[in-house]
C-alpha cells in the first residue's frame, strides 16, 4: 500500500480567510487590551479624585474644631479649647493657626514646656508668619529661656518691622530681663567669690606677733569681707516700673527675702 507523507512547510499556501481570521481576533485583542488600559486609567483618576474629597472634608471639619475651639477660649473654658484644636491637628496636622492658638492658651494655662513645643509646631509649617514667632518668644519667656526669647522677637521684628509692639513691650521687655539675668549672675560670683576669701582668707595664714597692730588690721580686713558678704546675700537685682534695673537691700530681720512695694516694682510682665 502506498504511503502518504507531509511534506509541506508549516505556514505555507496558507488560507486567505484563515489569516483574514488571525488578523480579526488580533485585532480584537488589541482593543480588549486598550479598554483595559482605558479603565486602569480611570481607576486611578478616581482614587485621585477620592483621595482630594477625603482631604476636603477633613480641612472642613478642622476648622469647624478649630472655630469651636476659639470660642470656648474666649468663654475661659481654656482646657476643652485645648482638646477641640487637637482634634483639629489630628485632621490637618500642618495648620500653623491651630498650634499658635493652641500656644497661647497654654501659656495662659502655665504649661509653658508644652506651650514652647505648640509654637515650634506653627513657626515650623509658617516660619515667616511674624505672629507666630511672637507666640513663642513670649512662651520662651515664660519657660525661662530668655536668650532664645530675644531671638525670636528678633525675627518677628525682621518679619513686620512695623509692628510697635515688638520693639516696645517684646523685645524691650525681654533684653530688660536678660540684664537681669546678667547682673545676677555677677551678683553670685561676687558672693560666691567673697565666701571663699573669707573661708581661705590670706591673713589667716600668717603668723603674727599679738603685740603689734598686724593682729588689729587682719581682723579689720576678715571683717570687712564678712560684711560684704552679708550685705551681698541680703542683695536682690530687681526691675521697677520703668524696666530700670536696681538692687535692693532687705531691712534686717527679714532673713534676706526681699518684698519691694507692688506699687514701685514689678515681677513679671502680663502677656
Amino acid at each position: 500500500m502506498a504511503s502518504f507523507g507531509w511534506k509541506r512547510k508549516i505556514g505555507e499556501r496558507v488560507s486567505k480567510s484563515a489569516v483574514q481570521q488571525f488578523e480579526a481576533e488580533a485585532e480584537k485583542l488589541e482593543e480588549e487590551d486598550g479598554a483595559g488600559a482605558d479603565e486602569e486609567v480611570d481607576w486611578l483618576h478616581a482614587i485621585k479624585r477620592r483621595r482630594e474629597v477625603l482631604l476636603d472634608d477633613c480641612a472642613a471639619k478642622s476648622k469647624r474644631l478649630k472655630d469651636e475651639g476659639a470660642l470656648l477660649a474666649e468663654e475661659g473654658r481654656h482646657w476643652e479649647a485645648v482638646k477641640k484644636w487637637d482634634e483639629a491637628i489630628q485632621l490637618t496636622p500642618d495648620n500653623s493657626q491651630i498650634y499658635e492658638m493652641k500656644s497661647q492658651v497654654l501659656t495662659m494655662l502655665h504649661e509653658e514646656f508644652p506651650a514652647v513645643k505648640a509654637a515650634e509646631m506653627a513657626v515650623k509649617f509658617q516660619p515667616l508668619w511674624w505672629q507666630a514667632w511672637q507666640t513663642l518668644g513670649r512662651a520662651q519667656l515664660n519657660l525661662g529661656e530668655v536668650d532664645l526669647a530675644v531671638r525670636s522677637f528678633q525675627t518677628a521684628i525682621h518679619l513686620c518691622p512695623s509692628e510697635s509692639a515688638l520693639w516696645q513691650e517684646d523685645l524691650k521687655w525681654a533684653r530688660t530681663l536678660q540684664k537681669q539675668q546678667l547682673a545676677t549672675k555677677e551678683k553670685m560670683r561676687q558672693e560666691e567669690e567673697t565666701k571663699t576669701q573669707i573661708l581661705n582668707a590670706p591673713e589667716l595664714q600668717q603668723d603674727y606677733d599679738f603685740e603689734t597692730d598686724e593682729v588689729l588690721a587682719a581682723c579689720v580686713a576678715i571683717a570687712e569681707r564678712q560684711t560684704q558678704y552679708e550685705e551681698l546675700k541680703r542683695t536682690a537685682v530687681v526691675i521697677d516700673a520703668e524696666g530700670n534695673l536696681q538692687n535692693v537691700v532687705s531691712g534686717e530681720g527679714s532673713g534676706g527675702a526681699v518684698t519691694p512695694s507692688e506699687e514701685k516694682f514689678v515681677k513679671a510682665r502680663g502677656l
